[in-house]
């Protein structure tokens, strides 16, 4: 179950105008407002059912489906009934999220683990936003950065895993539970721009002036 944005901004959908749910009523606002509309979702459930197999069985993309849905929307029955399972099911999603605090918890560490991966790639892609409105050259941005993250990832999993051998051959005792805290993120070892050293290089500049005494600005040349 992925985090779900702007949690408060989001709304609870009865399933009957005539329900109130102690403690929580105001979460679906006004009384009578806010239903689903459960004779539309059966009406149509023949042709959404229909639209889901198509998808399961590569008959139909998802693309597809969305381009047709979003061409007279408001019009479109399918549409209509598709958007109120899908009130239902967020409605359904948004109240076990809020009543079971082991599944909160389980979705805030994988949220966590997809912002770490994020944060990580875009440490690497150090040489800044493409200025290109080409989409093949932005298409290889994206896909060259993720190749690279994913290279150093698996590096620093090989690393790890050695490091973790040699200590169990040591004697130390490693759990999966400190296993499962660590992360291939590691950037501290990584130099990304490279080490020039100039000390090895046999002709060296003459000490810099500071006055710059003998420069005549006079007889240099502008460029046009």
């Amino acid at each position: 179950m992925p985090r779900i944005r702007n949690f408060k901004d989001l709304i609870f959908f009865r399933a009957s105008e005539k329900i109130a749910y102690p403690h929580i009523d105001q979460l679906f606002g006004e009384s009578g407002r806010h239903v689903i509309d459960w004779k539309l979702i059966e009406r149509h459930w023949g042709d959404l059912m229909q639209v889901a197999i198509s998808i399961s069985e590569g008959r139909l993309s998802s693309a597809t489906l969305m381009r047709r849905l979003r061409s007279n929307s408001r019009k479109n029955r399918i549409y209509k009934a598709f958007r109120e399972v899908g009130r239902s099911v967020r409605t359904v999603a948004l109240l076990r999220y809020l009543a079971d605090p082991a599944l909160r918890a389980r979705v805030t560490a994988a949220t966590n683990k997809v912002a770490s991966y994020n944060g990580f790639s875009k440490w690497l892609g150090f040489g800044g936003v493409l200025a290109d409105n080409d989409p093949e050259e932005q298409e290889k941005l994206i896909k060259f950065n993720t190749l690279l993250a994913n290279l150093v990832v698996s590096h620093n999993a090989l690393d790890i895993s050695d490091i973790v051998r040699q200590l169990v051959a040591e004697g130390w005792s490693i759990t999966a539970d400190q296993l499962g805290r660590m992360a291939p993120y590691l950037r501290a070892h990584i130099s990304r721009f490279g080490a020039y050293a100039t000390d090895d290089l046999r002709h060296r500049p003459d000490p810099f002036d500071p006055l710059l005494k003998e420069v005549d600005f006079a007889d240099v040349e502008l460029a046009a």
